[in-house]
């Protein structure tokens, strides 16, 4: 179930953004041909071709300890491990909204984000997994999508 937030976007405008959830993930995800679902760890995962794309992301001690040694606080709330094109990406994401995106020690010198559930919109969640869908998904799959989308 998705839930809503509270956006102030000026003194007399109060808008509600419904904010994604982890059914808004998984509906999307498996939305996407020839994905699977599985858990590892204890958390769900989604793979195209045996290549993963999304996956649920808690923190581990040893994240928060590395975060602390560095001076930087820990996303908080439930987060999603997004596979991006390359580290490129990755950092220019982080660097447009650090409220949204993120990245652990543990993820250095790998083409993925964290995604704070609690602060995307759930036509944003949608649109970041397809892109790591058809970044991930085989060339010939990826373009038979593409080309059946209206």
């Amino acid at each position: 179930m998705s839930c809503t937030r509270e956006v102030n976007l000026s003194a007399s405008v109060l808008m509600f953004v419904v904010v994604a959830s982890w059914d808004d993930v998984r509906r999307t995800a498996l939305s996407l041909p020839e994905t699977t679902e599985a858990v590892a760890w204890g958390n769900a995962h989604w793979r195209v071709k045996n290549k993963g794309f999304v996956w649920e992301r808690p923190l581990h001690q040893s994240d928060h300890a590395a975060l602390e040694a560095l001076g930087e606080e820990a996303p908080e709330g439930p987060l999603l491990g997004v596979r991006v094109a390359d580290l490129g990406v990755k950092e220019a994401m982080i660097a447009d909204d650090p409220e949204l995106f993120s990245t652990i020690p543990h993820f250095n010198g790998y083409p993925a984000i964290l995604v704070r559930l609690e602060a995307i919109g759930v036509p944003e969640l949608e649109e970041l997994i397809v892109e790591a869908w058809l970044d991930r998904a085989p060339k010939r799959l990826a373009q038979q999508y593409l080309d059946a989308r209206p």
